[in-house]
């Protein structure tokens, strides 16, 4: 039994005290016969689920539960249903008893020994770095910090995840990407004194707000925005503003008098743009300015661009409402009872003009880790460097062949480019384009016979565990450890595991894993309507995720049961979060955690604003939405997709008469088609639940008018009128919850979709972390140990060693 990370402090299980221990079986469920069983199935399911109706795409006909692992799909298929409660459906006939929980008993137990006598860890094909794991790459090989949306088109997801291997498709346009994104990165890193000018366009998001001050920049200034920009030379550069317009074309915030644009860089003012407040999108330069080129120097600075409020001003106060809008609507900028002020748009920095060197920068410090002083020393110099750079990128140690081709290119770069640096920049630029580099490699021993499982080497180990954990390349110690090959020996996985975890780079399972899993991305689409949402702004979105987010981490970093992801009664706020919520005494942009002031009405996440906002429309809440997210996220019961021909929620009239209706009446007349009613009688109960939340997360007490009537029958029969009842009600589901967690969790860390061969291993961790309080370390720990992390299938496809240490891939 492995020990938690750390032993819950005082104050921990103060706050867990507040939480019900759920009821447990005093005796387990009696075994029933197989052949009782097969009747229970007959007569209960198989009236649906027939090779005549096939309710759900499933035929139960010749299922046999003395043999479930014949047919482990479908076994599977129901072991979920059942333990949902979800089958058979509320108004159906049920066995009495316990008589269901005997048959699910009977179905896991038979499947997990044959499972435990031959494991099956499956396969996945080789991975390759997504965009956050290319941009973490190139920052821990080179400190340099780089924004592969650039250069890499968008990740293909699957299951949520963008880290799926067989999603992962290869094509001319993309290699050619890699290969751009290698010269590029390989000249900021090394600097460019001979570099042209070009132009770098940063956009700020229309919804920002800009009346405030901005994180980053000059106190004393408001709106704006800052960015870090890496300059490939010491030279000129000039910095350019475009604002935004109006519909008609006129220049946005006109009626401002005396503002001015201020440029800093690295908190020091290089330029102050006065604006022109009579400017016009049908001007040469539209609505735009530009200050005088200024001298900067090679290598990463902060660039913030921010409005420096007139030495003289009065109260600026809508009339109509106090938007936090960027902007509202252009149309009505300088309408009656609007008083906008300028917002900027775009950021635009152009150089270098006139360059004369690269100066020294941490980067290149970082490099060059040491400096010939003579010709001779050159390339000692050149092979040192290349034999750390290619060691951390490739994840493993160099073979001969591999040091052999980066010289031949730092002497081709040498040659031609007539320098040391030009000839390390090459190298460097063919160690980014390596396959080694973008491509995870797994390969096989070469003595391994086809369809049998092996047990993958320290090294790929090392890479699995560290892309999991941090999203990122292994650090050196993990390196060590795997070249020793102390992760193949007890207790070398849990140790590194502990390590890893106790590293702020552990953050990225709630930014990455927790993120993906509940769908916090979404949130980027979502734009509720602003007249009916007026504070609703990108600054409150984002504060919205990173509530998630903190949330996440906190149970990372405090080791806390997984359970309070959905029980928790505290949360992480801001200012602005906090007046979101109707919190008091929260101030300032810092996050800080709170406890709920009334737990009757928030706890755990689906009481967090970025679930309710991402599950929402832009003019109104959404039931089905909510209902399915639950279904699909939490209990991986995802429902089928809606008959042809059926017309969605919004075809049903949104008034009676005149008086608008509730989402709740809209989709009682929704659920009058039979077609419909099958689904959303499972869907809309849970989202009713949510109602009691308008679709920017804040509580409210009517909806279109009327009061809410948030009360509904759940799936098993159990009636719920609010969040926390839902929760209550999720939580005696227990099972189904942490299986889900558990499934996601060893998805996002194989890289692979999981499927029957693997649910053996998921309830084993479950079981497993039921000693520890189900605290978040053991459901790590046991996707580490699980075969599917460890070990892999090999097939004729399969990447096997070759040469003498296994090193070099198969080509």
């Amino acid at each position: 039994m492995t020990r938690p990370l750390r032993r819950p402090a005082a104050s921990d299980r103060a706050a867990g005290a507040t939480h019900a221990v759920l009821p447990r079986r005093a005796h387990p469920t009696a075994r029933m016969a197989p052949a009782a069983l097969n009747g229970v199935v007959k007569q209960y399911c198989g009236r649906c689920h027939n090779d005549t109706m096939k309710r759900g795409n499933l035929t139960l006909g010749g299922f046999d539960v003395g043999s479930p692992f014949a047919r482990a799909d479908v076994a599977e298929r129901m072991i979920a249903k059942l333990r949902t409660g979800m089958m058979p459906p509320v108004g159906s006939p049920r066995p009495k008893g316990d008589t269901l929980d005997a048959l699910v008993l009977e179905l896991e137990t038979r499947i997990d020994s044959a499972d435990a006598l031959a494991p099956d860890p499956g396969r996945r094909t080789f991975q390759r770095l997504n965009r956050a794991e290319y941009q973490s790459a190139v920052k821990q090989l080179l400190g340099l910090d780089v924004d592969a949306s650039n250069y890499l088109p968008a990740d293909t997801k699957s299951d949520n995840f963008d880290n799926i291997a067989d999603v992962q498709a290869l094509s001319p346009t993309l290699l050619s990407a890699y290969l751009r994104a290698a010269g590029d990165i390989s000249w900021l890193a090394v600097g460019n004194a001979k570099a042209s000018a070009s132009s770098a366009i940063y956009t700020m998001p229309k919804m920002a707000s800009q009346t405030a001050h901005v994180e980053g920049t000059p106190y004393g200034t408001r709106g704006g925005m800052v960015v870090t920009h890496t300059f490939p030379a010491d030279g000129d550069y000039r910095f350019g503003a475009n604002f935004f317009h109006e519909t008609t074309g006129a220049f946005a915030g006109g009626l401002a008098r005396g503002e001015a644009l201020e440029i800093a860089v690295d908190g020091e003012r290089v330029a102050l743009i006065e604006i022109d407040r009579f400017m016009h999108a049908s001007d040469p330069n539209g609505v735009a300015q530009a200050a005088a080129p200024v001298r900067v120097t090679a290598g990463p600075h902060k660039v913030s661009a921010a409005f420096v409020p007139p030495r003289f001003q009065g109260v600026v106060q809508d009339l109509v409402s106090p938007l936090k809008y960027s902007l509202n609507s252009t149309s009505n900028a300088v309408a009656y009872g609007f008083s906008l002020l300028p917002h900027l748009r775009e950021l635009s920095i152009t150089g270098p003009f006139t360059p004369t060197g690269v100066s020294d920068t941490h980067i290149r410090r970082r490099l060059f880790s040491c400096r010939p002083t003579t010709e001779a020393g050159e390339r000692p110099c050149a092979q040192s460097i290349i034999t750390r750079l290619g060691t951390q990128a490739y994840r493993r140690p160099l073979t001969n062949e591999d040091r052999g081709g980066l010289l031949a290119l730092y002497d081709a770069g040498r040659k031609s480019g007539g320098s040391f640096e030009q000839g390390i920049r090459l190298a460097l630029e063919g160690i980014l384009a390596s396959p080694d580099f973008v491509f995870r490699f797994e390969r096989a021993p070469s003595s391994v016979a086809p369809g049998t499982v092996y047990a993958l080497r320290d090294l790929d180990l090392a890479s699995r565990l560290s892309f999991f954990l941090w999203s990122a390349p292994p650090d050196q110690p993990l390196l060590d450890a795997a070249t020793r090959g102390l992760l193949s020996k007890p207790g070398g996985l849990e140790r590194e595991v502990q390590r890893m975890l106790a590293d702020p780079r552990a953050q990225s399972l709630s930014t990455r894993f927790a993120a993906q899993w509940l769908r916090l991305p979404d949130l980027d689409v979502v734009t509720p309507d602003i007249r009916q949402y007026p504070d609703f702004d990108e600054q409150l979105k984002n504060g919205m995720r990173r509530e998630t987010e903190l949330f996440f981490d906190d149970l990372v970093r405090r080791d806390r049961p997984v359970l309070d992801l959905y029980r928790a009664d505290y949360t992480f706020v801001n200012e602005q979060l906090a007046q979101h919520y109707g919190m008091r005494g929260v101030v300032g942009p810092a996050f800080r955690r709170v406890r709920y002031p009334d737990t009757t009405m928030r706890r755990g996440l689906l009481s967090h604003a970025s679930i309710l906002t991402l599950t929402s429309h832009a003019t109104r809440t959404s039931a089905v939405d909510r209902g399915k997210w639950v279904m699909e996220v939490l209990l991986n019961s995802p429902p089928p997709p809606p008959p042809p021909g059926v017309p969605d929620l919004e075809a049903t009239p949104g008034d009676n008469g005149g008086r608008p209706l509730t989402v709740r009446e809209r989709m009682e007349q929704h659920r009058k088609s039979p077609a419909c009613a099958s689904c959303h009688k499972m869907m809309d109960p849970i989202g009713l639940a949510l109602e009691q939340y308008d679709a920017t997360g804040k509580l409210r007490r009517r909806d279109n008018g009327m009061p809410i009537d948030s009360k509904g029958d759940l799936w098993d029969g159990t009636v719920v009128n609010t969040a926390p009842e839902l929760q209550a009600a999720l939580l005696r589901r227990e099972d189904a919850l942490l299986r889900t967690f558990t499934r996601n969790l060893m998805a996002y860390a194989v890289g692979r979709r999981m499927d029957a061969r693997d649910m053996p291993s998921v309830r084993r961790i479950v079981r497993d972390a039921t000693a520890q309080q189900h605290r978040l370390s053991a459901y790590i720990l046991g996707v580490v140990r699980s075969p599917a992390f460890r070990m892999q299938k090999f097939e004729s496809t399969t990447t096997v060693e070759s040469g003498a240490n296994g090193a070099a891939p198969a080509r």
